[in-house]
């Protein structure tokens, strides 16, 4: 999990830009990412790109083990 967080943390600074930020909620066994996202990204229609050519692809290229990212509520 700490290895996540590191990852989140080096992304963070570009979703604080446009007034958001996102936050790990865990981290399964099987190699499944959630996260939330807060701020601007709850009601932004590009946080599902976000999440997927961001959050996703940064975590699974240093941490190969991930296997899916996804945003919960």
């Amino acid at each position: 999990m700490a290895r996540v967080q590191q990852v989140l943390d080096l992304i963070r600074p570009s979703i604080q830009e446009d007034g958001g930020d996102i936050r790990l909620v865990s981290v399964s066994a099987a190699g499944l990412v959630r996260i939330r996202f807060l701020g601007a990204c709850v009601k932004c229609p590009s946080s599902d790109m976000t999440l997927k050519t961001g959050v996703e692809a940064n975590l699974q290229r240093n941490i190969p083990e991930i296997t899916r990212v996804e945003a919960v509520e």
